[in-house]
Parts: C-alpha cells; structure tokens; sequence
C-alpha cells in the first residue's frame, strides 16, 4: 500500500513505517500530523485517484526530529569588477514516521 501525497508544496510517495524528510513544519517532537492531500492511492492491486485530491482520504504521520540539511555554498562575482561574496545555506526539514494510510470511504 502506498499513497501520493502533497505536503509542503511538493509530491511525495509514501508508505506505512517509512520515514520521509519534508519541508519545515512547526511541530513537536512526537506530534501526529495529518494531510488530507492525497492525490493517489494504491491497495492490492486498486489505484485511486483524485481530481485533483482524493475525498475523504488521510495520512497519519508522527514527527521524529527537525533538522538542517547538508550546506548549499552560493558563490555570486561579476567578471573584472572585483565583486565576489560567498554565502551558504541549509535548509531546514522535518523527519516524519508515517503512521498510518486510510482511503476513507
């Protein structure tokens, strides 16, 4: 069984006991979280899917951590003109635990 699901603006394929790291979300550690944007559906053999979400359809996840991804360097200069900064970035994500996947109707 697993699940298209959006979160955070982005698509993810999820099944149950996985772990997935997502965009930042503001929760606790060990909070449940549910997303009611699924966009597909698969069970044994059955596919749904919705135009564009699927009606009554859930995923349960738990937070495991919130993190920093690896470091990003942006480096911006301008050929002959002596301009050059170096910067870097790491994104913050979430580590979810889905939990559970139920098709609703």
């Amino acid at each position: 069984m697993y699940a298209i699901v959006e979160i955070g603006g982005k698509q993810y394929r999820v099944s149950p006991n996985k772990n997935l790291n997502v965009e930042y979300l503001e929760k606790e550690k060990g909070d449940t979280v549910e997303f009611d944007r699924v966009l597909f559906l698969a069970e044994d053999g059955k596919y749904q899917a919705g135009r564009p979400y699927l009606q009554g359809a859930k995923v349960t996840a738990q937070v495991v951590t919130q993190g920093k991804g690896k470091k990003i360097l942006v480096f911006k200069y301008k050929a002959k003109k002596g301009y050059r900064r170096r910067m870097g970035h790491r994104q913050l994500f979430t580590q979810l635990l889905i939990k559970e996947i139920n098709a609703g109707k």
